[in-house]
């Protein structure tokens, strides 16, 4: 089940799969791990496939809150390009899964690895359900979530890095939707990914109504079972599409996710490592790669979409985000982790109650 199914408002023109993966290109893989005292996960995005890995995307971030991490930050920052697989993981399981992203590009791709590689990998934590200090997530589960990769539809809920999360202290974790723009005679795609692991019970909003109100009961996360203050956790949001643009436009679409994650309720706890990406496939092959330089000297030619003209890309960022948490909390089953602590789903049928209401 996904939000659209239980008949909300939820603005825009989805894709055809209403995920990430209708970027064309862009392929999504999840390392699962649940058994015992874990559970946690990896997941990855290939912004241009396994083939594609070296050939640069235009790339830029934004940190709302920076109680979290995510890695090669520093070289968007500089170069406005992204090349290698993107991991989202626990925040303990960083340091590996950086390691799995440089062991399968050393074997699958050994020129590039020859140089330097200094991957993205972000993180939320998940240490009420899972044992995050235990050494599971490992480098060949980062390498088994980008072997399986793929375009289609994308799993969400409790799958890969999100399999841990909580969100509004219901059980969160992975979720995508997707935006179509008409630009002139062309149409593009804004593909959003998101790692929902944030926000107290009470901000819970959807469609406009502040429904965590209402659903205050069942809450062991922050009643009974936790010590941490409401709203602790991170989100992760990745955001793809095939428009050209440049580096410095990726960025003003990364600053974009807060308000769509403010859409769902959220006002940013301290405690809520809130970090974003984004990148453009657009414009393949018509950047050179930050490598040691080879023959004679040339020039990149880009073109890219003016910035007068981005607003439509902007509200697609917007809603695709408040689209993706709330596919997450609608997918994500109920979950007894470490310890015997219990993360509830959302109840679906009282939700849609509610906003009849």
């Amino acid at each position: 089940m996904r939000a659209r199914d239980l008949g909300l408002r939820l603005p825009g023109d989805p894709g055809p799969h209403n995920a990430i993966t209708d970027v064309p290109g862009v392929l999504v893989g999840y390392t699962t791990l649940a058994e015992g005292d874990v559970r946690t996960g990896v997941t990855a995005i290939l912004p241009r496939g396994h083939e594609g890995v070296n050939v640069p995307c235009a790339a830029g971030w934004f940190s709302l809150n920076g109680n979290g991490e995510m890695t090669g930050t520093a070289l968007l920052s500089e170069s406005g390009a992204l090349r290698w697989p993107v991991l989202i993981t626990n925040t303990h399981a960083v340091g590996t899964c950086h390691r799995g992203v440089i062991d399968w590009m050393t074997r699958t791709h050994p020129s590039a690895a020859d140089q330097w590689l200094l991957p993205v990998v972000a993180e939320t934590w998940d240490g009420y359900l899972n044992d995050i200090n235990g050494p599971h997530v490992r480098a060949e589960h980062a390498v088994a979530a980008i072997e399986v990769a793929s375009t289609g539809p994308v799993a969400e809920g409790n799958v890969g890095g999100g399999t841990g999360m909580n969100c509004y202290a219901f059980k969160g974790g992975s979720g995508t939707s997707s935006r179509v723009v008409s630009y002139g005679s062309e149409t593009y795609t804004v593909g959003v990914f998101a790692q929902a692991n944030f926000g107290s019970r009470r901000e819970l909003t959807v469609s406009g109504v502040p429904v965590g109100e209402w659903l205050t009961d069942d809450n062991p996360i922050e009643d009974s079972d936790w010590k941490f203050p409401p709203g602790a956790g991170s989100v992760i949001v990745v955001v793809a599409t095939d428009a050209p643009l440049l580096p410095g436009q990726c960025s003003a679409l990364a600053r974009r996710v807060p308000l769509g994650l403010a859409r769902t309720g959220t006002t940013g706890s301290h405690f809520s490592g809130d970090i974003f990406l984004a990148f453009s496939t657009g414009n393949a092959g018509s950047m050179t790669p930050s490598a040691f330089p080879v023959g004679a000297p040339g020039y990149d030619t880009v073109e890219c979409v003016p910035w007068n003209r981005m607003d439509d890309f902007f509200a697609a960022v917007v809603y695709g985000v408040e689209e993706a948490v709330l596919n997450a909390l609608v997918a994500a089953e109920t979950v007894v982790g470490r310890k015997g602590r219990r993360s509830p789903a959302l109840p679906v049928d009282r939700l849609v109650e509610l906003l009849a209401r």
